[in-house]
This record gives C-alpha cells, structure tokens and sequence, in this order.
C-alpha cells in the first residue's frame, strides 16, 4: 500500500536537493535528482563511489525516458517495451543528453522501468531518479530499513519507508545495442 503523505514529503525532499533511501525489487536504494549535481555529488561520497562508473536512472514509466528514447531504432524501442516494467536494467545510447555525473566515462546510461508501486508514485511526483543500492562500496546491498541506518545513519535526508518488491537479485543489466548480458540478475 503506498502512503501517499510519505510520497509527497520524499517527492519534496528529492526537489530540495535531498538523498533518500527508498525500497525497490529487490535490495533498497539511494536516490536524488539526476540533474542536481549537488545531490548526485553527495550521494556518490555517501557510497564511496567514483563518478566515472556512472549511475542507473529508475523510472515508473517508460515515456518518462522519451528525452532519450524518441529517436532510437523502432527494433530497439520494440525491445525495450517488451520487458518494462520489469527487472531488467537496459544500457541505452544517451547521445550527450545526460551530464557526465550521471553517465560517467559511458556513452550509454543504464535504465530501469520499475512496477514497485512506490517507485512508480515517487517518479510520478519527480521524474527518473538515480536509482544506486543503499550500500557503501564494497559492502552487501541493504535488505532492510534497519541495514540502511546502520550504513548511513543521519546522512540521509529522508528514508521513504516500505516493504521490497520481492525479488531475490539486483535487476538483469543488459546493452541495448547488442543485447549481450553485462550482470546476471
């Protein structure tokens, strides 16, 4: 059941320059504004991750990535329909349309259309977000609200409370360009 007052003050947070934690699929996430340099700078530090490995943007429906998608190949658009939503993670040619702390040394970005339904109001409220798991670099992708606290304390700006989407792994990440597999789910 997604709490709608919750949304909203996540929603708030994020166009404040904020980062939150919030459940997906499977592990929970960090997230902010992708075009907040600010925002994404900050959450880079709290996970100890450089910028030149780029970040994925989650969404809660696909025409919320037409900036990017509009002028793809129709075989490659018809591919990503047939799998969003879903728990697959496609790296996408992002034609200089992304700034550099999003897509780090890559010429593509790694999206995902979500069905977690508070990813989908959140999203609804804000645009794509950074979608990161909530774990500093080199340790287990939090599981639990409580795994978040532990990692970042009072570092977050606000934890959007919920229960995980019931998947076991991380989202399959696959190249669009040639639909090789870059992580097993």
């Amino acid at each position: 059941m997604v709490n709608t007052w919750q949304v909203q003050q996540a929603a708030r947070t994020v166009s404040q320059g904020g980062v939150i934690a919030y459940p997906t699929e499977a592990v929970w996430g960090l997230g902010c504004d992708p075009w907040d340099v600010l925002a994404v700078e900050r959450l880079l530090t709290l996970k100890d991750r450089p910028v030149h490995k780029g970040l994925i943007l989650v969404a809660g429906a696909m025409e919320q990535f037409d900036f990017l998608l509009d002028d793809l190949p129709d075989i490659w658009q018809q591919r990503l329909a047939s799998t969003w939503p879903g728990p697959i993670t496609w790296l996408v040619p992002h034609q200089g349309r992304l700034p550099q702390w999003i897509s780090g040394q890559h010429d593509s970005v790694a999206l995902r259309v979500s069905n977690h339904p508070l990813i989908c109001a959140l999203t609804a409220l804000t645009g794509p977000l950074v979608s990161t798991s909530a774990n500093p670099a080199g340790r287990p992708s939090a599981r639990s609200r409580l795994r978040v606290q532990q990692y970042f304390g009072d570092s977050l700006d606000g934890v959007l409370g919920g229960a995980l989407g019931g998947r076991r792994n991380p989202s399959l990440i696959r190249d669009l360009r040639t639909g090789d597999v870059v992580r097993p789910s």
